[in-house]
């Protein structure tokens, strides 16, 4: 049997449901769903959007994830159908906080919505964090300009992005990566960001892109840190526009000499 098919199993048995009644629930005839449990036939994307809504969980878990090995009451179910998942809890019911490095992004961009993935991430508990699902992402290098190498970001989760906040800043997941920064504005196919570094200019990111948002809530520094020097960045910052206007005055001069 394939996952989709121990999946619906599985979750009609939730409900304690007979075929013939889950089927006439669909709007399918017995014979037809059926040979969905059994794995005979594939369900066309409109009986798969049928299910999903029916049991108001994603399309991309119900044929990719077995999903009885999590309890579903440790699922959060967020808006537009969609599931994050796990929520991975102490006996006492206290939430972890999972680790990101950077070295493993692109495997969490590729299985930020793999269990097994998540599960096998390093965890930690913060107890002033309790209400919310929070998760952690480590810089590496000048990953997450002004935070330092090592330095730990923590964010909560962000379920809907009409909840983003101008001038507020957020840990973005996106197709190309994950970044911290901070929220300009937002229109209805991109938002404007910034890093905190002025050396870097502003920039957007469609909103198609985003995987995950991450309202930024804690830092924790590396032993032995040491702020930058800010008015440093600021001087090469100078520097750099300065070259450009040189560069962009040569180039100038040159077009002139050649008509």
């Amino acid at each position: 049997m394939s996952i989709f098919a121990d999946n619906i199993v599985f979750l009609r048995g939730k409900k304690n449901l007979s075929q013939h009644k889950l089927a006439e629930e669909l709007i399918l005839t017995r014979s037809r769903y059926v040979s969905y449990e059994y794995g005979a036939a594939e369900p066309p994307i409109e009986v798969l959007i049928r299910i999903s809504k029916y049991y108001n969980i994603s399309i991309d878990l119900l044929v990719t994830v077995d999903i009885r090995k999590f309890p579903l009451e440790q699922m959060v179910n967020l808006p537009g159908n969609k599931i994050l998942l796990p929520v991975v809890v102490d006996s006492e019911g206290n939430n972890f906080i999972e680790i990101v490095p950077q070295k493993a992004s692109m495997g969490y961009l590729k299985g930020f919505s793999d269990p097994e993935f998540i599960e096998s991430l390093q965890k930690m508990q913060l107890p002033f964090l309790t209400n919310g699902k929070y998760r952690a992402f480590l810089a590496d290098g000048d990953s997450m300009p002004p935070f330092a190498d090592q330095s730990i970001i923590i964010g909560e989760y962000v379920e809907k992005l009409d909840d983003l906040k101008s001038n507020k800043e957020y840990i973005f997941v996106t197709r190309d990566g994950i970044t911290y920064k901070t929220l300009l504005k937002r229109n209805k196919k991109v938002i404007t960001v910034s890093a905190d570094n002025s050396f870097y200019e502003p920039y957007d990111i469609a909103l198609e892109e985003i995987s995950e948002v991450w309202r930024y809530v804690r830092g924790i520094l590396p032993q032995d840190y040491k702020p930058h020097n800010l008015s440093d960045e600021k001087n090469l910052k100078i520097l750099v526009d300065d070259a450009k206007r040189s560069i962009s005055n040569l180039e100038n001069s040159i077009l002139r000499l050649n008509q």
